[in-house]
Formats: structure tokens, sequence, C-alpha cells
């Protein structure tokens, strides 16, 4: 196998674990506990401010994310990099447009079910990380953000990543509360996520390195 077909197969796999991951996000915010962290910003937003769709709220997020990580890399910042994350930042914000649309008429009608739409939900975002990571080309802005913290401070890039959730969710809590007056786009599900994408992240990455093992 050549170069350019290695190219391509990482590329391809990137892009479907942009899509599963695009589904993570559809699904948490269809349970209506509160859509997955990263999502639960541009989606408060979006409640507030309709100019913009979820989506494209979304891609807003993703300039700043990128603005922080050139800042934080300085000059080992791969800048070609930096410019498919951008292209791949809107792709991924049209794509959760595109997955809400797909799963527009499924409706969890009990709490029981809106809990397990929120579970499927982390476990679906967390697997699209995961084969993001796997297709070992770009990062979507947020994972690489946290990707740079991790590397400019030394910690693990999990608990990076938990950290972060859970300052979205308090930043979406506050837009929630003073814009709306009561919390709408982060519950519990929210809180849930932040601590369990991270960790399902390990976990899909011990099982994988225990499958390798045994092959």
């Amino acid at each position: 196998m050549n170069k350019e077909t290695k190219i391509i197969q990482r590329y391809m796999l990137f892009l479907i674990g942009l899509f599963i991951a695009s589904m993570g996000v559809a699904f948490s915010t269809k349970a209506g506990l509160g859509t997955s962290p990263v999502a639960s910003v541009p989606y408060s937003v979006s409640l507030v401010n309709q100019t913009l769709s979820f989506g494209s709220w979304l891609n807003l997020l993703s300039l700043i994310q990128i603005t922080i990580q050139v800042i934080l890399m300085k000059g080992k910042c791969n800048y070609i990099e930096v410019g498919i994350q951008t292209i791949l930042a809107f792709v991924y914000g049209y794509l959760t447009d595109f997955s809400c649309w797909i799963i527009r008429s499924l409706s969890p009608e009990t709490y029981l079910m809106q809990f397990v739409f929120m579970l499927l939900g982390c476990f679906i975002l967390a697997f699209g990380i995961w084969v993001q990571l796997k297709g070992a080309v770009a990062m979507l802005p947020g994972e690489a953000m946290n990707r740079a913290i991790s590397m400019v401070t030394g910690r693990q890039y999990e608990n990076i990543k938990i950290f972060f959730d859970i300052l979205y969710i308090a930043i979406s809590a506050i837009i929630c509360f003073v814009f709306l007056g009561r919390l709408e786009g982060v519950r519990e599900g929210s809180i849930i996520a932040a601590i369990a994408v991270g960790n399902i992240i390990k976990l899909y990455e011990r099982i994988y390195n225990k499958l390798i093992k045994e092959i």
C-alpha cells in the first residue's frame, strides 16, 4: 500500500469519526437532558439568538478554539493542519445540523428514554472522537486545543478534556440563566457527559489495545 492510499484511508476514517461524533451530539440534544458539553455553549447561544443555526454557532466556537491552539503552540504550530482543522470544523458544524435532522422524528417520551438517549449520545460521541484519534491526520478544533494544552502542560489529554467539558457546562448554564431565566441546553445529562465521555474514550482505547495484543 503506497503512502497516498494510506493518507486517503486515514482521512476517510477521520470523516467517519466526524459523522459518528455529530450523531452523538444529535442524540444528546434530542434527549433533552442537556446536550454534550462541547456543544452546550453553541446550543445555548442558538436558543438565545436564532440568527444562526446550532451548527453555525458551533463553527464560531471552533474558530475560537483554533485561535487558542495557535497561540499556545506558537512557532511549533502546524499551519497546514490548522487549515485542515478549519475546513473540517465547518464540515462538522453542518454534519451536526444534518444529524439533528436525521433523528428529528425520534421523540423520547419518558425520562427513562431520555436517559437512554443521553447515554447513547455519550457512547457514540466518545467513539467518534476515538475514531478520529485513530485516523491520526487531523482533529477537530476542540480536541486539538485540548491536545495543545496537554502538550504544553504535560497533563493527560483525557483529563484536560474533562476539565474543559465541565467549563463549557458552567458557561452554558450562565448563558441560560442570564438570557432565558432557566436551564435549557445544559442539565444533568451535560454533567454526566462531561465526566463520562473522556472516560469512555479511555475504555475504548483499553479494549482496542487488548484486542491488538490478542491478535
